[in-house]
């Protein structure tokens, strides 16, 4: 055996007992922690309600279900925050008329669509008078837009709405 020989089956011995250093029970169902998503300062707060307010008496209703949807507090643990996200996005789907939201999922992006449809399912959760038939009006639109996929992830995202 030649001396180069001993060198590489000592660093292939290393290389092959290298993998037993990594601790897999860091990796265990049981010591899964959730990162906190809030972190209190700094954490998604939804959206600025006088802002979208403003947007919907402005009659721009398009541009305040866009703002609703991109400051929506997705990875936000505080249930009162995720509440009045919901309560002002529902109202801003029940302040957009049939005939107008055409209009408004034209200028969504699929990550948009995705976050409304997740308001959709939240608004069938907690229905209010007269929500459910134009929540039904909104699901259709946007399945007819996005597909299945839109739905799927709705209901496969760890991040809800």
């Amino acid at each position: 055996m030649s001396k180069t020989d001993g060198k590489k089956d000592v660093l292939a011995s290393a290389l092959a007992s290298a993998f037993r250093k990594i601790d897999v029970d860091q990796y265990s169902d049981n010591n899964f922690r959730e990162e906190d998503a809030d972190g209190g300062i700094g954490g998604p707060t939804g959206p600025d309600e006088n802002e979208i307010l403003t947007l919907l008496n402005q009659g721009k209703n398009a541009e305040a279900l866009i703002s609703v949807l991109r400051s929506a507090p997705l990875g936000c643990k505080n249930q009162q925050v995720k509440d009045n996200a919901r309560n002002l996005t529902l109202k801003v789907l029940l302040s957009i008329k049939s005939t107008q939201m055409d209009d408004c999922l034209a200028q969504m992006d699929r990550d948009l669509l995705d976050v409304l449809m997740k308001y959709i399912y939240r608004g069938f959760e907690v229905p209010a008078e007269g929500s459910s038939s134009h929540l039904l009006t909104w699901h259709e639109k946007v399945y007819n837009i996005s597909g299945f996929g839109s739905i799927v992830r709705a209901f496969a995202d760890s991040k809800r709405a």
